[in-house]
């Protein structure tokens, strides 16, 4: 039988098998290209992502929010934290920033958390004063940590006054402000000024010039109820609650 062929010396057999061959090797090298291709998509997606969360101004910080601030001012808030306008978002140091603005004394707790897209929030909580005392002259502002954190050009008439000696410690402080903490209204109105020598010498001297020998903040819950006790049913000049459970007069 002849062989039949285009003129070329191939069959058309042949042909056939070459093309198939050919499709074959094409789809073979276009598989291998299309995952080339796929890789070089996802890298260049994730670079992209990378430079637009890490380096550019896409989600740059444009704004500083700060809420509870009362007696500091939202300036000085975002001066501390050391965040600046234009950082990239992810960039900023929440854990620094928050060290930062706790150093103020005013502030009791702080929270700073990024608000995307371009955002960051700092909430604040400052200290409130619960009494007022005097120190180098000047009159500062004592919260119910005992932690002195502002000052005041006159001493607010509703807060007690807190009168120090000569070596009083941050931790008579304290103790003094779990006292004041303790007394309940219809006594705090009484007292002229609490006397705090040591942890466990506090004093609470009332407006009449009586005087009540506290000791130190332990239950004192307990001795603030027998003091009204014994502020209803004895008239003495001084009362000594230090031990509640034996209470003494004189």
């Amino acid at each position: 039988m002849a062989r039949t062929d285009d003129g070329d010396g191939v069959d058309k057999a042949t042909r056939r098998s070459r093309r198939r061959f050919a499709r074959r090797q094409w789809r073979r090298r276009w598989l291998a290209w299309r995952v080339v291709l796929a890789v070089v998509v996802v890298l260049a997606l994730a670079a992209g992502g990378i430079y637009a969360v890490w380096f550019s101004s896409w989600l740059a910080v444009e704004k500083i929010e700060v809420s509870g601030a009362e007696t500091v001012s939202t300036t000085q808030i975002r001066q501390v934290s050391g965040i600046d306008v234009g950082e990239p978002l992810v960039q900023v140091d929440l854990d620094s920033a928050e060290r930062r603005i706790g150093s103020l004394a005013v502030v009791r707790s702080v929270k700073v958390t990024r608000q995307w897209p371009h955002g960051v929030l700092v909430s604040i909580e400052e200290r409130t004063a619960i009494a007022v005392v005097e120190i180098g002259g000047q009159l500062r502002g004592m919260d119910a940590d005992g932690v002195v954190f502002r000052q005041y050009k006159k001493a607010p008439p509703e807060l007690p006054r807190v009168e120090t000696s000569i070596g009083t410690t941050a931790a008579a402080l304290k103790e003094a402000a779990k006292v004041i903490s303790a007394l309940p209204d219809d006594l705090t109105i009484l007292i002229d000024h609490v006397q705090v020598t040591t942890v466990d010498q506090i004093s609470l001297v009332l407006k009449d010039g009586r005087t009540v020998q506290w000791g130190s903040a332990d239950d004192s819950d307990t001795k603030a109820e027998v003091l009204e006790t014994l502020l209803a049913t004895v008239d003495a000049q001084t009362y000594d609650v230090s031990v509640p459970s034996k209470p003494t007069t004189r």
